[in-house]
């Protein structure tokens, strides 16, 4: 070659943006997809009217306000599961619960009948403490 540079095709022009954006896009997908699941499904389950309430039931006790502080709101990782057919069902939950003053786990069992859930458990475990919270009496 006198002085003539060899002409490059198409990927010798671009190989550099290629390869990162073909490797990067198939991960961006994939994390897409999970944080799309992971938001239907928790967003599913804090809807239910078991969730509901059951964390209100937590935030207008007394003793829950008083070890927590106010406000006191739910967490993100609820775990746990809710099977509903028709106007029955039955929800097994653990709700992550915190104030300003520290953080707590609502566990909670219901069985729904004839449209209406009613708890079977109903606790509220203080974390770090053995404080066990009953919301059940008075119900």
């Amino acid at each position: 070659m006198t002085g003539e540079q060899k002409s490059r095709g198409w990927w010798g022009r671009n190989w550099v943006w290629v390869v990162p954006v073909g490797c990067l896009t198939p991960i961006v997908v994939c994390g897409g997809g999970f944080v799309l699941i992971f938001t239907l499904v928790f967003g599913a389950i804090k809807s239910s009217d078991a969730y509901q309430g059951a964390l209100t039931r937590a935030q207008a006790d007394a003793r829950v306000v008083a070890a927590l502080g106010s406000p006191v709101e739910g967490g993100l990782l609820v775990t746990g599961n809710i099977n509903v057919s028709g106007s029955t069902g039955h929800a097994d939950l653990s709700i992550p619960i915190s104030g300003p003053n520290g953080s707590a786990m609502i566990y909670a069992a219901a069985d729904k009948s004839a449209g209406q859930w009613q708890y079977t458990t109903l606790d509220v475990v203080i974390d770090g403490t053995d404080v066990r919270i009953d919301l059940l009496p008075g119900l």
